[in-house]
């Protein structure tokens, strides 16, 4: 008896030992999900995290408020876990932020022209909280609000279904959208988000996820040195307020080609008229595909750790956002403060201003339609 007890705390001592310092942990036997309390929101709201683990150890932890991806972890070229993703220690400081850090984005995801825009004949008009323009669903879009969760483990891996029920005139939207986003995180290190809804009237709808990424590790200096490369010829202009013009743009030739692996940090300072709206990249690019099929969209590769991360989606759209709004002014995990180009978004969707542009793919979702897209972000080293 006494020597299994002397077996059990060696084993506790060596995983113990093995997780502080960043090394793979002990694989398990299945994926699982576990749960557990993150404080509380505004109004003593309270709010739950949940753990989802596959079997080599890879871990992603959620939140209901704002459907948030709080922290990512995956292995490096030498099986060194660390999390990528920028995040907070506490419900608090999510709520402060206005950087939407891991959240989950709708109604609208991205801007809308002085939030107006006109459906079957009616004008409706939304809160302006990005300038004259609206953003992100508004100054309480999803990203604020409570989600509903159901954990589930199945053949595709452990799962996060979060379900939200947004009405009629929430931030000036037409109709009750009934949305459900499921997280799975897959036995190929994926994190794949699927997302669904459906109307009672016609409305609009562009729904993203809000990582910032740095594969590095979060808070381990700028993502300049990221090479990316974005499975898209043309992109979307905008004039300064970030409001696309209308056209669909060559990036031949351009700081915007990311045609071949490009370092982020080669051409964001470039004396280009986009790169001075944007204050370095923050556009929406035009994806190269065919069909409505999920299609590889980007592939980042981080040189020192080799983590590579690939985006697969059924959108038309990628905004790449080089992080040049982050300032340093708030803390992130661990007291990390989060500078300028601490993190990039790749935000898979429809094109800013869709509903201004008829050019563009349409975002109407018409009532009794399924809204459904997915993204996929795929983990692996080189």
């Amino acid at each position: 008896m006494k020597t299994d007890v002397g077996f059990r705390a060696i084993i506790f001592f060596f995983s113990f030992t093995m997780l502080i310092l960043g090394a793979a942990p002990m694989a398990i036997a299945k994926p699982h999900v576990e749960k557990a309390a993150f404080g509380k929101a505004s109004g003593n709201r309270p709010v739950e995290i949940y753990t989802l683990t596959n079997t080599s150890g890879a871990e992603v932890r959620i939140m209901t408020y704002g459907g948030t991806v709080v922290s990512l972890r995956v292995p490096d070229r030498n099986g060194k876990f660390a999390d990528v993703v920028l995040g907070f220690d506490s419900v608090a400081d999510y709520e402060k932020s206005t950087s939407y850090i891991g959240a989950l984005i709708g109604r609208y995801g991205n801007r809308i022209a002085l939030g107006r825009f006109t459906l079957n004949g009616t004008e409706y008009r939304l809160a302006t909280n990005n300038g004259v323009n609206h953003l992100h669903g508004g100054p309480k879009g999803y990203d604020k609000v409570i989600w509903k969760a159901r954990p589930s483990v199945d053949q595709n891996g452990a799962n996060l279904e979060l379900s939200y029920i947004s009405r009629d005139g929430e931030e000036g939207y037409p109709g009750n959208l009934k949305v459900t986003v499921i997280y799975t995180l897959t036995e190929q290190n994926e994190l794949k988000i699927v997302y669904t809804a459906t109307a009672d009237r016609d409305t609009i709808v562009n729904l993203t996820h809000h990582s910032y990424f740095n594969l590095a590790g979060a808070g381990y200096g700028d993502i300049l040195r990221h090479e990316l490369k974005l499975n898209a010829s043309r992109f979307t202009p905008t004039d300064a307020g970030s409001i696309p013009t209308g056209e669909l743009r060559s990036v031949k030739g351009t700081p915007f080609d990311f045609t071949t692996p490009t370092a982020i940090g080669k051409r964001i300072a470039a004396d280009d008229e986009q790169i001075r709206f944007g204050k370095g990249y923050d556009h929406n690019f035009v994806l190269d595909r065919s069909d409505d099929g999920i299609w590889l969209a980007a592939t980042v590769y981080e040189p020192t750790s080799g983590r590579v991360m690939d985006v697969l989606t059924t959108e038309p759209g990628m905004q790449f956002y080089s992080g040049n709004f982050l300032d340093g002014s708030v803390s992130g995990k661990s007291g990390q403060m989060y500078l300028k180009n601490s993190g990039f978004c790749l935000e898979s969707q429809h094109f800013p201003d869709s509903p201004n542009q008829p050019k563009f793919p349409s975002t109407t979702l018409k009532k009794g339609q399924k809204y459904s897209t997915t993204t996929i972000y795929r983990f692996s080293a080189r």
